[in-house]
């Protein structure tokens, strides 16, 4: 039995493909996985080796809820250093990944019915977090021929009086792009709060990442260290907010998740303090990849209006194979042993694409799309 709650919350269809994929390899298959979103790249050594020291010197106890004060700290300086906005320590609420800081930000900030305005393609997520909480999910179609850009006009006619947020995502997942800081000034003026997903900044090839604080103080920044240090299973982010909101965010913390994780907290430290050579060769390599697979899957016949420059993801167009993303997607697992995210899992202006992700070694995804090529010249 499921509650109401529950039935609204839509199923995370890459997960069911990669589910499939590893029922697949239990029975022997070879699989090329290009649809996880996850570095395939190790945690800077520096940031391992402080957090053995923690736990070797016994930080392994409940901590402020708030986060220790030197990561805070540490993330404020970040924040100072790379975009040149000023945050107070007293703004920074560290929490277990992106994800809770999401679920509070949206807490303190949605009565039932309460509306955000969001991306349609976005990250298959967002949508689930909002209605859980009762909230109302307003989507904004953005295209190819756009760069998968925000136009203004069209947010703006959405605005209600209950809008309580415009929730952007730069560089972006499912596409890979990132949003113009003409686009974000333009949104930050529309008189309502940003809620800017960061997660993906540091991931970025020959353009610049903007943080919605340059533009406005009445934001939520969402960031973590998954991706830039490859830390998922470290499971740490934060969030930044208008510090009115930080006490009841505290509170909400408190009783959910009491403190995130006390030696990874102190990785954290290191990972934003210290140099890591390891980060420019990832970044470099990452560059590497994207090249490849867009002229890759050019060459097989998707269709990639505007090169992604951010994430590790490539967001093409398969209309000329299919008009069931999600059908495709099982299709080109089951027989061409691939598996990639079908579009219609980021928004209904999704569907007819697939998210290529080249989070996997260049040898993979050159065999992965040698796969996909040799079936669909087979199938026609």
């Amino acid at each position: 039995m499921e509650t109401k709650r529950l039935r609204d919350v839509k199923s995370f269809l890459v997960m069911d493909v990669l589910d499939r994929a590893s029922e697949l390899e239990r029975q022997g298959r070879s699989i090329i996985h290009l649809e996880i979103g996850e570095p395939d790249f190790d945690t800077p050594l520096a940031v391992c080796e402080e957090g053995i020291r923690a736990i070797q010197q016994g930080e392994t106890h409940y901590t402020h809820s708030l986060g220790i004060y030197e990561l805070r700290a540490a993330v404020a300086e970040w924040y100072r250093k790379h975009y040149g906005v000023k945050v107070a320590p007293e703004q920074v609420l560290v929490t277990m990944g992106t994800s809770p800081a999401l679920l509070l930000v949206l807490s303190v900030l949605l009565e039932p019915g309460d509306e955000i305005i969001l991306a349609d393609p976005g990250y298959a997520c967002y949508p689930n977090h909002i209605r859980y909480l009762g909230g109302v999910p307003r989507f904004v179609k953005v295209y190819e021929e756009d760069g998968f850009q925000f136009r203004p006009d069209e947010v703006k006619r959405l605005l209600s009086r209950r809008t309580k947020a415009i929730l952007i995502n730069s560089p972006s997942n499912p596409t890979g792009t990132l949003l113009h800081p003409e686009v974000m000034k333009e949104l930050a003026g529309l008189g309502v709060p940003i809620l800017s997903d960061e997660i993906y900044h540091g991931l970025v090839y020959g353009e610049k990442a903007h943080s919605i604080l340059e533009f406005t103080t009445q934001a939520f920044v969402l960031n973590g260290f998954s991706k830039l240090f490859a830390m998922t299973g470290w499971r740490l982010g934060y969030v930044i907010a208008p510090e009115e909101y930080i006490r009841p965010m505290q509170k909400l913390q408190q009783n959910f998740f009491i403190s995130p994780s006390s030696f990874a907290q102190r990785a954290a430290v290191a990972a934003l303090t210290k140099n890591h050579p390891e980060l420019e060769r990832m970044i470099a390599e990452y560059d590497r990849r994207r090249k490849e697979m867009v002229q890759l899957l050019r060459e097989i016949g998707f269709g990639i209006a505007v090169e992604p420059t951010g994430a590790f993801y490539v967001f093409a167009n398969a209309r000329r194979f299919t008009d069931n993303s999600l059908q495709f997607a099982f299709e080109l697992l089951e027989n061409a042993g691939v598996a990639v995210a079908p579009g219609i899992d980021f928004g209904e202006n999704g569907e007819g694409f697939l998210r290529f992700s080249y989070a996997n070694s260049l040898e993979n995804i050159r065999e992965g799309l040698r796969r996909i090529a040799r079936y669909l010249e087979q199938k026609v």
